[in-house]
């Protein structure tokens, strides 16, 4: 596990001996279930709940392969999309919606190269050689109208200066030339954003252009946008500090003085449908991105409680906005030939909220289990219940588990929110655009950029995948790679995005306070810890405490023990958290210091990014743990006499929300996993 800062190690609450094994052999090691808020497991309506198997000596298996084999044939393009919808998804539906249209996915690698290629050749070509040749390519044929309409609205967010045109099902693109026209009155970049700000029809939105003093040339652009968008903008000429700018807004639709019927009310009412996905082995955004495509609607369009992981088995609720319960009927088959189960499906009357569960349910399997010194296994089997038993009564160290940093060898994202924070955009970039080892395409690209400066370049270099590479070379070969051309990069990209790596240094730093304490002071509350206050003294804090509810203990309440180390919260720094009034508010304050955030405002207005900070605590605790020890056999292909036995733990239990079930068996093994 890599959370361990320079100079502070992870700490274990309790001092039973360990012992190794392994997990995620497979994905059935690790299942997952959601529980919301009521208490309930998500798939405990329609799904019978599955647990490990595990191929006891004495019991005959049957295969474990099937499942595995079923899903053989989506490994490749699962691995290519790996990564594509976490930076065009922007939580919560922040952000232009119309990011999150994922073209990899809708039209398929090869197209998609073949369209960058076909775009990049239209920007070469002189304006003679396109009216003559009548360049054009086909995306193929989409029987499915919600897909047409994505892939319409995708290109032409993508590609600006392109037309999609639609023949029966095919779909078709050449140069708008109604782009082409204004590009000769305002810059290409100009025109590129005024064009996705048609595209997006966003009521009561403006787009205005640069300041222009010549009125003639002001008069043209009145004209054309008057011939061309009429019906649709209307333009006024602003005047401020004696520069004078034309800003354009969507016309209001007219619908005074009509009355309102039942039916038009109706349409106003969104809908929403709630649903249980399973999925194995794929990862949540990427499990969205998939959907999102066949259902013809933005990824943003769906909501969820949480991510959860990916080498899995897991289980968690959903819901889509636009989709009705037949439409998503419908597709179930097509969501299983890419290895999601899709059930559960009813109507909800709003959408998830992030952090709106109760926690998760876990069954895990541990294979291969030794002690470090070699003992008998019921010396093994003691050994394992001591450290249960422990968890279960002191808990863990609620420490944030690695994939909050993402899975970087090299950078992690908590130095690229650093730098972040620190207003330093150039670095932030570098950092982001690091190589890791490997000479595959993208680390050529990253190499490339970072040795040469030429974005274009680069971009020529990066596979199509790549969507926030290639999101943030794009902008750095339109703006520059200056502190403002990396700004415009930065700001590329989707909120949530951008938000994460901010996140991820405060998390870091929240780990490295959580080892100062436990290792500067006692393991019980102290003059000047913050607790989460509540009726029940016993009750353990969340995540979701807020300044109101966290007390400072004085020196009178360390006296009489009036607070349990289950309610100590340490903060994670933001512009609305108080510190602690002990040694531990003083290291926040030099911590921040020495990464040059000593004045921090942990606010950046240019990327339009605010941390206002949260408080997590310091212990958490497993809920209804069960284990059990069994012999299994391992595979054997080679031998003719009988398999070795091994030891494998079956272990079960519940987390709350935004608790690692990794830091948990940290805690129980006492080793890194």
């Amino acid at each position: 596990m890599e959370m361990e800062s320079q100079c502070l190690s992870p700490c274990f609450v309790s001092d039973h001996e360990g012992f190794s094994g392994s997990i995620k052999n497979s994905t059935r090691d690790f299942i997952v279930i959601e529980i919301d808020l009521h208490g309930q497991r998500v798939n405990s309506l329609t799904l019978p709940q599955q647990t490990p198997e595990l191929p006891a000596a004495e019991v005959q298996q049957s295969s474990s392969k099937e499942e595995e084999n079923k899903r053989a044939d989506n490994r490749t393009e699962k691995a290519v999309l790996q990564e594509v919808t976490a930076e065009l998804s922007s939580l919560n539906g922040e952000g232009d919606l119309t990011e999150g249209f994922d073209l990899n996915v809708l039209l398929g690698s090869s197209v998609y190269e073949a369209l960058e290629n076909f775009s990049s050749k239209l920007v070469g070509c002189r304006e003679e050689q396109k009216m003559t040749e009548g360049l054009e390519m086909s995306l193929g044929t989409f029987p499915d109208k919600h897909q047409r309409a994505s892939v319409h609205r995708a290109v032409r967010h993508s590609y600006p200066h392109l037309m999609t045109i639609t023949n029966q099902a095919e779909i078709r693109v050449r140069e708008d030339p109604d782009f082409r026209e204004l590009s000769k009155l305002v810059p290409e970049e100009e025109a590129e954003d005024f064009f996705r700000f048609i595209d997006a029809k966003v009521p009561g939105s403006a787009f205005t252009f640069s300041p222009d003093d010549s009125k003639s040339h002001r008069t043209s652009v009145h004209h054309f946008l008057s011939r061309k968008f009429g019906k649709l903008v209307e333009t006024k000429s602003f005047s401020e500090q004696d520069r004078t700018a034309i800003t354009v807004r969507l016309r209001e639709r007219g619908k005074q003085g009509k009355k309102r019927t039942a039916a038009d009310c109706e349409e106003q009412v969104e809908t929403y449908t709630g649903f249980t996905l399973k999925k194995e082995n794929l990862e949540t955004l990427e499990a969205i991105s998939y959907m999102s495509a066949v259902l013809g609607v933005l990824p943003s369009d769906f909501s969820y409680a949480g991510i959860k992981d990916k080498r899995a088995i897991t289980y968690q609720s959903m819901v889509v906005k636009k989709i009705s319960t037949k439409r998503l009927q419908e597709k179930l088959s097509e969501f299983e030939r890419r290895g999601m189960q899709v059930s559960n499906i009813h109507s909800v009357s709003e959408p998830l909220r992030l952090g709106r569960l109760k926690g998760n349910h876990f069954d895990l399997v541990i294979r291969d289990l030794k002690n470090y010194e070699k003992c008998s296994s019921l010396e093994l089997e003691e050994l394992v219940k001591k450290a249960v038993e422990n968890v279960k009564t002191h808990g863990f160290v609620n420490y944030y588990g690695p994939q909050r940093f993402g899975n970087s060898q090299s950078v992690q994202a908590d130095r690229v929110g650093l730098a972040l924070l620190k207003e330093d955009m150039v670095t932030a970039l570098k950092l982001f655009l690091s190589p890791e080892e490997g000479d595959d395409l993208q680390n050529k690209a990253k190499r490339h950029f970072l040795h040469t400066g030429n974005a274009k370049e680069s971009l020529a270099l990066m596979p199509a995948y790549k969507a926030r590479e290639r999101l943030m070379l794009r902008a750095l070969h339109r703006y520059g790679s200056d502190q403002e051309g990396c700004g415009r990069a930065w700001i590329s990209l989707p909120h949530g995005m951008r938000v994460f790596y901010l996140h991820a240094y405060c998390s870091r730093l929240w780990n490295e306070a959580a080892s100062y304490r436990l290792n500067t002071l006692p393991h019980r509350p102290v003059q000047g810890d913050l607790v989460w206050t509540s009726s029940r003294q016993d009750e353990p804090a969340t995540e979701e405490s807020d300044t109101a509810q966290v007390h400072i203990i004085t020196s009178a309440e360390e006296k009489d023990n009036v607070f349990s180390l289950k309610q100590v919260v340490l903060p994670m720094p933001g512009n609305t958290v108080k510190y602690p009034e002990n040694v531990l508010g003083k290291w926040y304050q030099d911590r921040l210091s020495q990464d040059g955030l000593g004045s921090c405002r942990f606010r950046i207005t240019s990327l339009k990014l605010n941390v206002p900070g949260c408080y997590r605590p310091l212990l958490a605790y497993p809920h209804n743990i069960t284990y059990s020890l069994q012999t299994t056999e391992e595979e054997s292909f080679t031998e003719p006499s009988p398999p070795p036995s091994t030891t494998a733990l079956k272990l079960s239990f519940d987390l709350d929300s935004s608790c690692y079930a990794t830091v948990c068996l940290r805690e129980i093994m006492k080793c890194d996993l």
